[in-house]
């Protein structure tokens, strides 16, 4: 076994993944295994285990050991070499933490539940791990070290930079001072990397626990700029009275928050960018005596949406983020808002993005210094969201409808059509179980016998009722999140 899951396993952890080094060719692995891909030039094959429940095994990659001549742009060695050495593979490895090998005897049993505290010294006590460049130590002092000389490690492929400041962003390592005086020298080499290799290391920093870390490690290694420098724009950009923080730290602290609060992706990425186009839209107002980023949330939305493709996002999140962004400014006065207004915010952003909005919305607040993540205001702002999005008690709920009354009964439209349906409603509201096809539609013939008075009577009961029920309702979300 070789690289993260080593590492995850040496420090109590659960690998997500499993990687396996060999000194067996492509050909005598894939001949050792009924389904296997070999779809590259670099030695690695995929093997397939459909048998097992546990998704981290379901596909597991063998790699042949290697040797790798010299590097091209940065990115891939311009030859692949096998080796016999397992030595050979593990000092072509980026960090040190990830050339620790290790070796299980034969019989071993599942490894993928070994993974626990005791794990190193039971692979010790029994002369299993391979470690040449002392990894152990520095996972123990949390150090995130090259392999050897850091120059060389990452000529052979930038993407290591970025993954450098990742890494200290998912385990709260430390970047030891050469590999990082190296990192700051090579960053610029990040324009040789493919944007989709660039994303994915991205998605990761913004996906760890502490991706504020991760940021701002990567502004001060100059690394941010090559990926992301709209984000810098905002360093040393003081905001209004309503905010504690410059748009930099603002938008990050935002970030965080998301982060510590477990959200999405596309929640994370919002928190990140809600703000980006402040520093263009600030203009100082002469009668406030303070600064107005009027639009910013307009242009904002555009700046994301530009960013985000430039970073090859599916189509699905950049509109998603990039919405968020558009109307996260949205007025929630409980004192002047309307559920009509509520109703087209939901519409502007889609039902399906209202909770993220919600979720944005917490975020910025704290990230402006804020102590509470939701007055009074907000929650009123959720209950009327919740108002707006529930179904209304209404004839609409009964399994008929008048057309179907008027084909039961051969009448032309008329007023009767809803006094039936509003008497009917009374009866389903106080009975939910007799709403159904067969039951409605003997009971409309039943109720159309009723005189006109009698008929109007039962159906003022059902509007009467229906009052009732939707007071009840609107009552239960209100307290659920206690306003008025």
């Amino acid at each position: 076994m070789i690289g993260g899951c080593t590492r995850d396993l040496l420090m109590g952890n659960k690998p997500k993944d499993w990687d396996i080094t060999t000194n067996a060719t492509p050909e005598e692995i894939s001949g050792l295994f009924p389904h296997t891909f070999y779809e590259n030039e670099f030695g690695t094959v995929g093997v397939v285990n459909e048998e097992t429940e546990d998704d981290t095994l379901k596909y597991v990659e063998v790699t042949t050991y290697r040797l790798e001549s010299d590097y091209r742009d940065n990115r891939r060695p311009s030859e692949v070499k096998f080796s016999t050495n397992l030595l050979d593979d593990l000092q072509r490895r980026d960090f040190t933490m990830n050339a620790i090998a290790i070796s299980l005897p034969e019989g071993a049993e599942d490894i993928s539940k070994s993974a626990h505290q005791s794990f190193s010294d039971w692979c010790a006590d029994k002369g299993q791990i391979v470690d040449p460049y002392k990894g152990q130590d520095d996972l123990a002092k949390k150090i995130i070290r090259a392999v050897g000389d850091p120059k060389e490690r990452f000529k052979e492929d930038a993407l290591r930079i970025l993954r450098a400041v990742r890494f200290s962003a998912q385990l709260g390592f430390t970047i030891n001072l050469e590999t990082a005086v190296e990192v700051e020298k090579q960053a610029v080499s990040l324009k040789n990397i493919s944007k989709e290799r660039i994303r994915d290391e991205f998605v990761k920093i913004v996906m760890s626990p502490e991706p504020m870390l991760g940021l701002v490690l990567s502004h001060k290694l100059g690394v941010l700029k090559e990926f992301l420098p709209d984000l810098e724009r905002g360093i040393g950009i003081d905001q209004n009275q309503a905010h504690k923080y410059t748009v930099w730290e603002h938008n990050l602290r935002a970030l965080q928050h998301s982060a510590d609060k477990g959200y999405s992706l596309v929640v994370r990425l919002s928190a990140l960018l809600h703000d980006i186009s402040k520093p263009e839209t600030r203009r100082f107002a002469e009668d406030k005596k303070d600064w107005t980023f009027h639009g910013h949330e307009v242009v904002g939305g555009k700046v994301a949406k530009k960013i985000l493709t430039d970073l090859k996002f599916s189509r699905e999140t950049i509109e998603a983020v990039s919405t968020l962004v558009r109307w996260h400014m949205f007025f929630s006065d409980p004192d002047q808002i309307t559920l009509s207004a509520v109703r087209r915010m939901v519409k502007n952003v889609g039902e399906d993005r209202i909770r993220d909005l919600m979720n944005l919305r917490i975020c910025d607040r704290i990230g402006t210094g804020r102590p509470k993540e939701e007055p009074y205001r907000f929650r009123k702002y959720q209950s009327m969201i919740e108002e707006a999005l529930r179904a209304p008690v209404s004839v609409g709920m009964l399994k008929i409808d008048g057309a179907k009354i008027m084909e039961i009964l051969d009448i032309k439209p008329g007023p009767k059509i809803g006094h039936i349906l509003n008497a009917l409603l009374e009866e389903v509201l106080e009975d939910p179980n007799i709403n159904t096809e067969e039951y409605l539609e003997k009971r409309t013939k039943e109720v159309a016998e009723l005189s006109e008075k009698e008929l109007v009577e039962l159906a003022q009961k059902g509007k009467i009722k229906k009052e009732e029920e939707e007071g009840k309702e609107i009552k239960k979300i209100r307290g659920k999140y206690g306003v008025d």
